[in-house]
């Protein structure tokens, strides 16, 4: 007769076979940016991989800024530096500073 623990052991391991991968939800990472919209709160950013939320090559992405403010002291075409995270609706940049 198998116990509960080993029943539980047994279905927590064959789920985890079967989940999704899991990434870092945030990263911090440099690049370029290509466009900046301080209506919408976005900025567009060609940057190089961010291995840490599974981007393994360079790209150029439109992201959301979490405090727009932030792009007021940012020009198109500026290098930066800046903080990503990953939550349930996208990437969102937490933080951005001129490099």
């Amino acid at each position: 007769m198998k116990t509960p623990m080993k029943s539980l052991t047994t279905v927590a391991f064959v789920l985890s076979l079967y989940s999704a991968p899991v990434y870092a939800e945030s990263a911090s990472a440099t690049g370029q940016l290509t466009k900046i919209d301080t209506e919408a709160g976005k900025v567009t950013i060609k940057h190089g991989p961010i291995k840490a939320l599974d981007m393994p090559d360079p790209m150029t992405m439109i992201y959301r800024v979490k405090d727009p403010a932030a792009l007021k002291a940012l020009k198109t075409g500026d290098n930066v530096k800046f903080d990503i995270d990953q939550d349930t609706s996208g990437y969102v940049v937490t933080r951005i500073e001129k490099k």
